[in-house]
């Protein structure tokens, strides 16, 4: 059975019991940066739905509101990627991890992205938006108790996020059509990995009813 197939199995199955919604969101957009996206100028960019941004646009507008908090990260290394640690110790070309550079082109926000005044954007180094990041001080201050996460890849710090998120206590949810990988196998065997164990994988139009039915 492929992982797609794995996954819209468990999807169906009448008995996954849910985490499900708490009293207040924020919204984690994961590494939506050109470095990811912008498949027509960047090797490592990639698409699983294209309409992914979209769907993160209303998601974070619907979430201010509501009055919780957006938050954006995005990777980006300085020069020499000394601060890439190990991660950055497996290649060293252009195109590599440890050669996003703040400021440059690769460590842009995706410009279909619609930020607003309000939101948080957060420069991170590893997998985790968690890992040496203030995003977890960030949500105890407003009350956080569940967390939507989007962006990519979704093997990779996606997957990292909501792991460590759920070990912070927080509800995890995933919406599909929010995140991407590079390829179909990795993004749906994770997509299984992480309804079977550490958040809830809705589609969006669950995703959004369900902000709009919290309290605030």
């Amino acid at each position: 059975m492929t992982a797609r197939k794995m996954f819209l199995a468990l999807q169906e199955a009448p008995s996954r019991r849910r985490f499900g919604f708490g009293r207040r969101a924020a919204l984690v957009n994961v590494d939506i940066q050109r470095a990811y996206t912008d498949v027509e100028n960047f090797a490592t960019a990639y698409e699983t739905d294209p309409g992914q941004t979209g769907h993160v646009n209303r998601l974070a507008e619907e979430c201010r509101r509501r009055g919780f908090p957006v938050v954006w990260t995005y990777v980006a290394y300085e020069e020499g990627g000394a601060d890439c640690g190990v991660w950055g110790t497996r290649g060293d070309t252009p195109d590599s991890l440890q050669n996003i550079r703040p400021g440059s082109p690769r460590a842009e926000l995706d410009p279909r992205l619609l930020l607003a005044p309000s939101d948080t954007v957060m420069r991170k180094r590893m997998a985790s938006a968690f890992f040496e990041t203030n995003l977890r001080s960030l949500l105890t201050h407003h009350r956080i108790d569940t967390v939507i996460v989007t962006g990519g890849s979704t093997s990779g710090c996606v997957r990292a996020t909501v792991v460590e998120g759920l070990s912070c206590g927080f509800r995890m949810i995933v919406p599909i059509e929010c995140v991407a990988d590079k390829h179909e196998s990795p993004h749906f065997a994770s997509l299984y990995d992480m309804a079977l164990k550490y958040a809830d994988v809705l589609g969006i139009a669950e995703t959004l009813a369900g902000l709009q039915r919290m309290p605030g």
